[in-house]
C-alpha cells in the first residue's frame, strides 16, 4: 500500500520513543564544535552544485512525502536552486491544517522564520520555531505554539530530523542570518503533498473538507514551481495572496 494511500485513510499520531531511535532528551548541540566540523564540508557540498554559504535559503516541507527541501539562490540571481531533500523523521497528526492547540496537529501554510526564532539550547538538539499562528492561523481563529522544526526523531504536532541533518539545516540558516541580516526570513512553506493534479484530486476525495485552502496553497506552489523565486506571501480576505 502506497504511503500517500495509506496517509489519507488513517490518522497519523505521535509516536512514542522507541528502541534505535536518537536520545530525546539530548540539550543543545555543540555549536561551536559543529561550525568547525560541519561548515567545511556543507561549503564544499554547494561549492559543486555552484551555490554559496551564506546566500538566502527558502525552505519547503511535503507532509505525505516526510520530506524537507532546502533551496539555496543561485550566485547573480534571483531564482533558487534545490540543495537537498532531506526525509522528515516524523511528524503528527493528519492532512489539513492545525486548528487548535493541543490537537497534535503538524501545521500546514506559508510561515517564516528569523533569527530570534532560532533555538540553539533545545531540547531537541537544535530547532526553529515557525511562529504559528501566522496572519492566516490568527484569522481563521487558530491557536496553538512552539511549533517548530527540531531533532530528536519526537512529535508532539512539530516537524522532527535526525540530529545530523537538522545540524546541517541549522548550520545553514545560521549562515543566512549572519551574512543577510537576521531579520531576512527563511521562508517555510508546508504542503499537505506534492501538489500535482493527480494528488490533488485524490486529497479531495478523502478530505473533502480542505479543498478550497489546499487549492489556496496550490497557488504559491504553482508560483514557485514556475518561477523559482519564493512567493512573496500576504492574506486578504482570509485568504493567502501572492506576488
Amino acid at each position: 500500500m502506497s504511503r500517500f494511500f495509506c496517509f489519507l485513510l488513517i490518522v497519523v499520531f505521535a509516536l512514542p520513543a522507541h528502541a534505535g531511535t536518537q536520545n530525546f532528551n539530548e540539550t543543545s548541540a555543540n555549536l561551536p564544535k559543529l561550525r568547525t566540523d560541519r561548515l567545511p564540508q556543507i561549503e564544499n557540498q554547494l561549492r559543486i552544485q555552484k551555490l554559496d554559504l551564506g546566500t538566502p535559503v527558502y525552505i519547503r516541507i511535503f507532509k505525505v512525502e516526510d520530506q524537507l527541501e532546502l533551496w539555496v539562490q543561485k550566485r547573480n540571481s534571483n531564482q533558487y536552486h534545490l540543495f537537498k531533500t532531506y526525509g522528515i523523521c516524523h511528524h503528527s497528526g493528519e492532512l489539513g491544517p492545525k486548528l487548535r492547540e493541543g490537537d497534535m496537529q503538524s501545521p500546514e501554510g506559508f510561515y517564516s522564520v528569523t533569527e530570534d526564532w532560532m533555538h540553539p539550547g533545545s531540547k531537541y538538539y537544535l530547532a526553529f520555531n515557525l511562529q504559528f499562528p501566522n496572519e492566516f492561523d490568527r484569522a481563521h481563529e487558530r491557536t496553538g505554539s512552539a511549533l517548530m522544526v527540531h531533532g530528536g526523531c519526537v512529535s508532539e504536532g512539530c516537524f522532527s530530523m535526525r540530529n545530523r541533518i537538522m545540524a546541517e539545516i541549522y548550520l545553514i540558516m545560521e549562515q543566512h542570518f549572519n551574512v543577510n541580516g537576521g531579520d531576512t526570513p527563511v521562508p517555510v512553506h508546508i504542503f499537505p503533498f506534492r501538489m500535482t493534479e493527480e494528488n490533488m484530486t485524490r486529497g479531495a476525495k478523502y478530505y473533502p473538507r480542505w479543498v478550497d485552502f489546499w487549492n489556496n496553497l496550490k497557488e504559491g506552489y504553482d508560483l514557485f514551481n514556475t518561477t523559482k523565486i519564493p512567493p512573496k506571501v500576504s492574506v486578504r480576505d482570509k485568504r493567502y495572496s501572492f506576488q
